[in-house]
């Protein structure tokens, strides 16, 4: 049961929908609800799209580069704690955010679902780092169903989340917003340095 719940809080911080939710808002400021409703739905199909070819094909993705699981769950564990530290300072990264040119082109496009909704926003570096390090613990069928259920279950609170956007941002606030970053980003850093500690192991004490 641990690995679950471990899996499903690590995919939902990386993902970190309600930091999403302003950065939409402000990007379809222009938009209307039916158009930001319909963008919503497109980028969170494509981006569970994207989280499912990583997670079903990750081991073999590895394998082709030459890559071993200790290696890939060392470095997963870096780049995990980099976006921790980001998410504590309150601060976007390219890593889990956008450019600010990439902003700049996305306040330009009248449909933002696939770029930089769908990616990098919800399934950016971190999210399929993530799906990568989930298949890498996955040793049964069983297992495997079960984080594909929570692959899903996350991009339905992603989508719930975005869907109530505007509810949301006049509820919680940017102080609001900061400080549940913060909590999420100080569980992802202790998640991701058990990451580096796990690698490690298999890598030099197995």
């Amino acid at each position: 049961m641990d690995i679950y719940i471990n899996a499903l809080v690590i995919l939902f911080v990386v993902v970190d929908p309600i930091a999403i939710a302003p950065l939409f808002l402000s990007f379809t400021n222009n938009n209307t609800a039916p158009q930001r409703k319909h963008m919503v739905t497109k980028a969170v199909l494509l981006a569970t799209a994207m989280l499912l070819v990583f997670y079903l094909f990750g081991e073999w993705l590895l394998k082709a580069l030459g890559i071993s699981f200790p290696a890939f769950r060392i470095a997963g564990g870096i780049l995990l704690l980099l976006i921790a530290i980001d998410m504590i300072l309150v601060y976007q990264s390219p890593i889990r955010s956008t450019t600010s040119d990439e902003q700049q082109e996305a306040v330009l496009k009248s449909d933002i679902s696939v770029f930089p909704l769908a990616f990098p926003l919800i399934s950016g570096p971190g999210a399929l780092t993530t799906v990568l390090l989930m298949a890498s613990n996955t040793t049964d069928s069983i297992q495997m169903a079960g984080m594909i259920a929570i692959i899903l279950l996350v991009m339905l609170a992603t989508y719930i989340v975005l869907m109530t956007a505007p509810q949301l941002s006049k509820f919680m606030g940017e102080t609001g917003t900061n400080v549940i970053g913060r909590l999420f980003g100080l569980i992802l850093a202790a998640l991701a340095v058990q990451y580096m500690i796990d690698g490690i192991k298999s890598a030099f004490f197995a």
